[in-house]
């Protein structure tokens, strides 16, 4: 992606964020330049990939496989002592055309929120047990908002602003907004998130951008802050 393919994505989504009466913590505003001097304090941040995150998994083509996406908080199962929340709390921004892989997490439980905008609609099948790069052709059991209720195999799930479901281990999904309905931003609840070890994609995809700097960075994204002094 070039880089003023992300800095338009980060202000729009802003803009979505702020149309919707979210607040961000400080640290989503802070400046390239305002990073460089921030120290051991902000850990917390760097180490657990906490702020803006714009995907395009790699393949060059955000408009149609990517989203925007900020990680508010996040706890760390790999330095269990020095970061010990067992929770994550993200915010999403899809577009109407956009798409997000289907994948599954192997450990992580989540509940995807319409947190106001357009429809989601969310594709799911249950991972083969035999062969988990294969779709069972079971039914799958979904929750959604108290209501718990069965449905074939490759099911999209609609949620409407307000409505959520909860996404199981080894529950593959994707997700996309229904057309007509507009950019929708999405919450997401979950246990702790890690993408460098709990992401199983359908197809094999990068997880970030490689980045042509055509203009300066308007926001660092959370793998690019550089370390403390």
């Amino acid at each position: 992606m070039k880089r003023s393919e992300i800095n338009k994505a980060i202000k729009a989504m802003e803009a979505l964020i702020k149309e919707h009466h979210f607040e961000l913590p400080p640290f989503f505003g802070w400046t390239p330049e305002e990073w460089k001097n921030k120290d051991h304090e902000y850990d917390e941040i760097r180490d657990n990939m906490l702020g803006w995150d714009i995907t395009d998994y790699g393949e060059g083509h955000f408009d149609t496989l990517g989203f925007s996406l900020v990680t508010i908080r996040n706890g760390n199962q790999h330095k269990k002592d020095q970061y010990p929340k067992v929770y994550a709390e993200k915010l999403l921004m899809v577009n109407e055309g956009q798409y997000a892989p289907m994948h599954f997490h192997w450990t992580k439980m989540e509940d995807i929120i319409n947190r106001g905008g357009g429809n989601v609609l969310i594709r799911v099948y249950m991972a083969d047990r035999n062969d988990e790069g294969k779709y069972s052709d079971e039914d799958v059991t979904v929750h959604t908002d108290g209501h718990k209720y069965t449905v074939p195999a490759g099911t999209q799930v609609r949620l409407r602003p307000g409505e959520s479901i909860t996404i199981y281990p080894y529950m593959y999904h994707d997700f996309s907004v229904e057309p007509g309905t507009g950019a929708v931003l999405i919450g997401e609840v979950s246990m702790c998130n890690d993408d460098n070890t709990d992401n199983r994609f359908y197809e094999k995809l990068g997880r970030f951008p490689t980045i042509e700097e055509d203009e300066a960075p308007y926001r660092l994204l959370c793998n690019e802050y550089p370390k403390a002094k």
